[in-house]
């Protein structure tokens, strides 16, 4: 059943096995919590209000996130162990302007947070979003539902169609018990009566600010992503706006490099890995989105990633001479990084969909990549020592476990497992144990396991070195 509730705008839905009521104008109830290595508990969604503006609150035992479903269908901001990721434009807070018309002056609210763009941007035709703009899109009112309740707290939002594109964009974003994970399933509809040709595109502004200085940037503040052996672009990397030298980029070690300085600039890069990572060294704290990359799809401008650096650019004046352009709507420091779906052709009242998962995570001082169950900061090392073999190695864990360290042959074939303790999510998992072996081991893997043996993820495998 669905069901508006008069008094909060909001809608409450309940399906077979989640009875929901709507509570103070939204649902409240909630299932048991799981049994986890870590106190858990259980998953909430709730009305608030952000900024003055209505909002839903999603929280478990590590994540707060918030959603301002009239500013265009916004996730403004989450919250790991206490630590804020997004951009909010502070200029904007607390302030709504509904979409412009067509035929109005171009104009942008730059509200910040997450939201879902069309691509390819540009003003040539209607097959190009002339973005970003003030459009039904970008800041339409969109309608908010409870999907489920815990053990899987999710809410979807609907958007309004837009009559120029032909679309629809729907979001469901969804945080469950037993983890920082966040999903989004973002679909585009077909809502004209033509076919029409689009990418649907996950833009995330996330704060480069100083945390300890507003006025600065954050000097130690990055971005990675699994770099193309035989890109299609000339350095691995296309800067399609901004200097073409810029020294913030790079590709090394099969990774393309972002180390954000304030200077615009917007860069595409043909990844074939299935995620990127935006770390900020100053805080320790990192974030990766996950993706599935279709190797044999066509994405707009050959690009699977983007990430765009806000800041002052060079442009010509009136009079044809260079000049920096800096401007209100420059001097805020923030970082977008922007998933793009393939190309899909949507025939009416048909859908497009793209899914995305989120792990929030610790990080250290060094990036080495990403791992099936958490971000590697320093890689596994196995040194055989004169009594056994010291593990070692740094990573930010995306679930709760069991940390286990499993023994190998030369043939890959176990011998053994070790437990090495628990690992928490909020907390860096650093090791350095000597630890006995059974005899022919050779290698070493280690992962994560849930409280009933669950696999939570590899962190890392290697051969063992040193004395034998």
């Amino acid at each position: 059943m669905i069901r508006f509730d008069q008094r909060s705008g909001f809608i409450c839905a309940g399906v077979l096995l989640f009875a929901t009521v709507c509570a103070a104008g939204f649902v409240a109830e909630q299932a048991a919590a799981v049994n986890t290595v870590a106190t858990v508990d259980s998953c909430e969604v709730s009305a608030a209000t952000h900024e003055g503006l209505p909002a839903v609150r999603m929280t478990n035992h590590w994540v707060e996130l918030i959603l301002v479903p009239k500013l265009g269908g916004r996730l403004m901001q989450v919250r790991f162990a206490g630590h804020a990721y997004l951009f909010e434009n502070r200029e904007l807070k607390g302030k709504y302007f509904p979409p412009l018309a067509p035929s109005a002056p171009r104009r942008w609210y730059n509200y910040g947070g997450d939201k879902i763009w069309p691509m390819p941007e540009g003003s040539e035709d209607a097959e190009h979003w002339p973005g970003p703009v003030s459009d039904v899109l970008d800041d339409g009112d969109y309608k908010v539902a409870v999907v489920s309740t815990s053990p899987r707290c999710a809410v979807r939002m609907d958007g309004p169609a837009d009559e120029r594109t032909g679309l629809k964009f729907s979001r469901e974003i969804a945080l469950g018990n037993d983890s920082p994970e966040i999903s989004f399933h973002s679909v585009m509809e077909n809502a004209s009566t033509r076919p029409i040709e689009w990418s649907m595109q996950s833009v995330t502004q996330y704060d480069t600010a100083d945390a300890r200085d507003d006025a600065d940037y954050n000097h130690n503040f990055w971005a990675f992503t699994p770099a193309n052996p035989n890109s299609v672009y000339l350095d691995g990397f296309h800067v399609r706006s901004g200097l073409a030298d810029d020294p913030s980029l790079s590709v090394q070690g099969g990774l393309f490099r972002l180390h954000w300085l304030y200077l615009q600039n917007e860069v595409w890069v043909d990844s074939p890995g299935d995620w990127l990572a935006v770390v900020d060294h100053a805080s320790g704290y990192a974030m990766v989105e996950r993706f599935l990359y279709q190797p044999n799809a066509e994405y707009p401008g050959k690009a699977s990633v983007i990430f765009y650096k806000n800041g002052p650019a060079v442009e010509m004046n009136e009079r044809g001479r260079p000049e920096i352009r800096t401007s209100a709507d420059d001097a805020p420091y923030y970082m977008e990084a922007e998933l793009n779906s393939p190309m899909a052709t949507i025939a009416p009242g048909q859908t497009h969909a793209m899914d995305t998962k989120w792990y929030p995570a610790r990080a250290g001082n060094e990036f080495a990549g990403v791992a099936e169950g958490g971000l590697i900061a320093e890689p596994l090392l196995a040194v055989r020592t004169a009594t056994g073999v010291r593990i070692s190695g740094s990573f930010g864990v995306f679930s709760p476990g069991h940390v286990i360290a499993h023994f190998m042959d030369v043939r890959g074939v176990e011998l053994t497992t070790l437990r090495l303790g628990n690992a928490d999510p909020a907390e860096p998992l650093n090791l350095s144990e000597e630890v006995k072996v059974p005899s022919g081991t050779q290698r070493v893997k280690v992962s994560v396991e849930g409280e009933h043996g669950e696999n939570r993820g590899v962190l890392g495998e290697t051969a063992v070195t040193g004395i034998s």
